[in-house]
């Protein structure tokens, strides 16, 4: 019984409730593209009208009307300098506030999600033990408590990690940056010493981000507050290292394969370019563009749910069993038999004479 149980994969069942339940996809796909059709329709809106606030000058223009390309670079350049302070600081509230929207929805998302998945994967857990023999199986309960303002925290710790993610490669290229100089230049030099700098801060930034997002799981499964999700999620990664290093690498594959698939196909388009009209290549690349997001919306539902998965499989139904016991022979008399002894003799005893 509970060889079966041990036997059931995560990875498996990850993508299994994310095919049974599209639903899980679709709430995914909710948040994350109103937030991503608000960012851009925001950036275009604003560098449209930052464009509008540009001076141009007589001279700019007819450097603009030239057709020589350094004389275009130079008046885009004497353009852009005026307006730069103001633009900086325009994006960069632009930036903030998308920030702050990207908490807000992506909280409210977490929380509808994984209640969902976590309904469905107790109640798949609940249904192969009872298949396999095992008739107590106690999934744990949500908690009462609202998990909302634990997330605040953890997506705000997120957002926090990219900004210290930006501002450690813009310090790595500045160290890098001391061993060439004007009179000297060393650019191999420079690009050997920021290439190792870059990949651990890229390293170290993908592995507390993914630690800080599987703690969203247990602050919306148990309630707690963020250092205690945290902990929760670095014990679920010492205990279960394996099955979720195997949810991370299959959903880490198969979202290359779609994203090299994907890369592929919008090449087509483009090397048609030249005898297609531009209006149908362009709606071509965003077609296959939204179509990637789905399928990388979907994979991702998938290793969600087999986080899920790993997280509410009780203990002992982790535990391998015992090998089983091989049948032992029955054991078989060797030898032969003395006939002439008289007490295995079938002739009666005869009293002696007197």
């Amino acid at each position: 019984m509970l060889y079966r149980m041990a036997q059931v994969s995560p990875t498996a069942e990850g993508f299994r409730a994310a095919f049974r339940r599209p639903l899980f996809t679709f709430a995914e796909i909710s948040w994350r593209w109103v937030v991503g059709a608000t960012a851009t329709a925001l950036l275009l809106f604003g560098f449209f009208e930052f464009l509008n606030t540009l001076p141009v000058t007589s001279g700019e223009m007819l450097f603009l009307k030239s057709r020589q390309p350094f004389l275009i670079s130079q008046a885009i350049a004497h353009i852009l300098r005026a307006g730069f302070f103001r633009g900086f600081l325009s994006l960069l509230l632009a930036m903030l506030l998308l920030s702050l929207l990207w908490i807000v929805a992506a909280s409210l998302g977490r929380i509808a999600v994984v209640r969902a998945v976590l309904d469905y994967v107790r109640n798949q857990i609940e249904s192969k033990a009872l298949a396999a023999g095992i008739a107590t199986v106690n999934p744990e309960t949500a908690s009462s408590e609202s998990p909302l303002p634990t997330l605040f925290r953890l997506n705000f710790l997120r957002v926090t990690l990219f900004m210290a993610t930006v501002i450690a490669f813009w310090g790595a290229s500045i160290i890098s940056g001391f061993v060439s100089s004007s009179t000297d230049p060393e650019p191999g030099l420079m690009f050997l010493i920021f290439l190792p700098l870059a990949a651990a801060i890229a390293l170290v930034s993908f592995c507390l981000n993914w630690l800080v997002s599987l703690a969203a799981l247990f602050a919306v499964r148990d309630g707690v507050e963020a250092i205690e999700a945290i902990n929760a999620a670095v014990w679920l990664c010492r205990e279960r290292t394996g099955a979720l290093f195997a949810v991370s690498t299959w959903t880490g594959v198969a979202h290359l394969v779609a994203f090299v698939s994907a890369a592929t196909v919008v090449a087509l388009p483009l090397g048609l370019a030249a005898v297609l009209p531009w209006r149908l290549v362009l709606l071509a690349v965003i077609l296959l563009t939204v179509l990637y997001f789905a399928v990388a919306d979907w994979i991702y539902t998938a290793r969600l749910a087999g986080y899920a998965f790993i997280m509410e499989t009780p203990e002992a139904l982790w535990v391998p069993p015992p090998p089983p016991i091989p049948p032992q022979p029955a054991p078989t008399v060797t030898g032969t038999i003395d006939k002439d002894e008289l007490i295995l003799s079938d002739l009666p005893i005869l009293a002696p004479q007197p």
